[in-house]
């Protein structure tokens, strides 16, 4: 099979994976939770832990928490923009589906953002608070989850941003324990 045929096959079954887990008959209660976890990865949650754990802190481990997060998003989001304007990729509710549950901040889907984001924090979460790393992974596949949920990125579109964040995650906190 040619590279361009099995790129094909990939995209079919990332299309079809789409359709069966957007559902634009969703019931109110899974729109509003997939909403709630959306919103969790806008990016303001992200700046509540690292100012209140981290510079409002005494503590030097959460002020180093809050360096690596820092860190981690001066990696992850210039890799993230060049991504995503490179692939140009058009979201599923601009070609594929008839609107979504949400207005997506850009005009394309990959790689996801939220995703990238969430699973960043979750990585640098789960290293200095290992007994909620469990909780941490939770909470970010839930917010890649609700971006497909909610019609604005198919599936690998959030595995790719949650790869994405996921390694820049651990690449900051790799660099801060050298420093």
């Amino acid at each position: 099979m040619s590279e361009n045929n099995m790129l094909k096959k990939v995209a079919q079954l990332d299309q079809s994976l789409f359709l069966m887990l957007f559902n634009g008959n969703a019931p109110k209660w899974l729109k509003n939770s997939a909403l709630g976890f959306s919103k969790t990865g806008n990016g303001g949650l992200y700046v509540l832990i690292a100012v209140g754990f981290g510079w409002l802190s005494n503590e030097a481990e959460l002020r180093l928490m809050a360096m690596t997060l820092l860190l981690g998003f001066l990696i992850e989001r210039p890799i993230y923009y060049v991504a995503k304007n490179s692939f140009a990729r058009i979201r599923p509710c601009d070609c594929l589906v008839k609107g979504a549950y949400i207005i997506p901040s850009d005009k394309f889907s990959l790689p996801s953002g939220h995703s990238a984001g969430a699973f960043l924090v979750a990585v640098i979460l789960a290293q200095y608070f290992p007994q909620f790393a469990e909780l941490c992974f939770l909470w970010a596949t839930g917010v890649a989850a609700s971006r497909v949920l909610l019609g604005v990125h198919f599936p690998v579109d959030v595995v790719l941003g949650a790869l994405m964040g996921g390694s820049c995650g651990l690449l900051a906190i790799l660099i801060v324990a050298i420093l």
